[in-house]
């Protein structure tokens, strides 16, 4: 690997160290991904490469963060695209896992239903089964309407406070390397950096440990997407948008299919996985095309 410039390993630090920090710490304390306060303890996690991001740029280099970690707010046809693509791969994703034995596709919630007869009371899985029969509209549908509004919203409120790290000031750090090495080498570390919450069981609560290895190539195969949108947007608005709708997505497998687990259904296991290599093989052929993309010098940049 090239070797990291100082601002970068100063971010590394700070960030992971941050982040597994409040973890850590979490979890010494009693606290667990099923407590009331997981969530707000989840959201706190998503600030703090923000926080380590103002930290070195504001008071140690003293810099300012509007125009050089490009937070601009006007849209532009990437920020649309960055809108639809996590929804449009969650949908392929579906799709593939429907090919995979013992996974079928289940209109009537059927799958959903048998997850959650485990953890839910009589009463709240039969309120449950009235409200999918009696609502007007497939929830599946209710669940994208709602989660297109959540993307540019509550999402990417919280997404950017993780993207202001990732896809601002180590991509600034990274971008003389090129689109790929840029790429590569930020999906990896943004994947190891959700290490502590996944070996708590977060997205992959069957197969804990392993699913840190399952988040680390999710993150590496989506890393070029958003590198893509990063540069053409010229926007980490437009990056924080792309990640509010991964987030918004990614349980809409769970809606319409029966069986299977989370290593092979839905956008973080091996379905989502084979829609996102075949997005990337198209991105190849648009990055091999245009040495602006492959220097990353675009919308803004220099």
């Amino acid at each position: 690997m090239k070797s990291l410039s100082k601002q970068a390993k100063q971010y590394l630090a700070l960030s992971f160290g941050l982040s597994w920090g409040i973890a850590g710490l979490y979890y010494l304390m009693g606290g667990r991904l099923t407590s009331p306060t997981a969530l707000l303890v989840l959201i706190l996690y998503m600030f703090m490469p923000m926080v380590s991001v103002i930290i070195l740029q504001k008071f140690v280099y003293k810099k300012p963060l509007k125009k050089p970690l490009h937070i601009f707010f006007k849209p532009n046809k990437f920020f649309f695209l960055a809108w639809m693509v996590p929804f449009l791969i969650a949908i392929g994703g579906i799709g593939v896992s429907l090919l995979f034995p013992g996974v079928s596709f289940s209109p009537g919630m059927e799958g959903m239903i048998e997850k959650y007869a485990s953890i839910l009371s009589p009463s709240d899985l039969a309120a449950m089964k009235e409200q999918i029969a009696t609502s007007p509209i497939h929830p599946f549908w209710l669940a994208i309407i709602q989660g297109l509004i959540a993307a540019v919203t509550v999402n990417a409120v919280a997404a950017f406070g993780e993207e202001l790290g990732w896809r601002s000031y180590l991509y600034n750090e990274l971008k003389k390397h090129g689109f790929w090495y840029t790429s590569i080498v930020t999906g990896i570390i943004w994947g190891l950096w959700h290490a502590p919450i996944i070996i708590q069981g977060y997205n992959y609560p069957d197969t804990p440990v392993f699913g840190v290895v399952m988040m680390t190539v999710f993150t590496t195969l989506y890393a070029p997407i958003f590198t893509y949108i990063r540069l053409k947007s010229g926007s980490v608005i437009a990056a924080s948008i792309l990640h509010g709708g991964i987030n918004a997505s990614a349980g809409l497998a769970l809606l319409v299919t029966r069986g299977g687990n989370s290593l092979l259904v839905g956008a973080l296991g091996l379905s989502g996985f084979i829609v996102l290599a075949l997005v990337n093989i198209v991105l190849f052929s648009i990055v091999k095309k245009d040495k602006n993309i492959i220097s990353l010098k675009g919308a803004g940049e220099s």
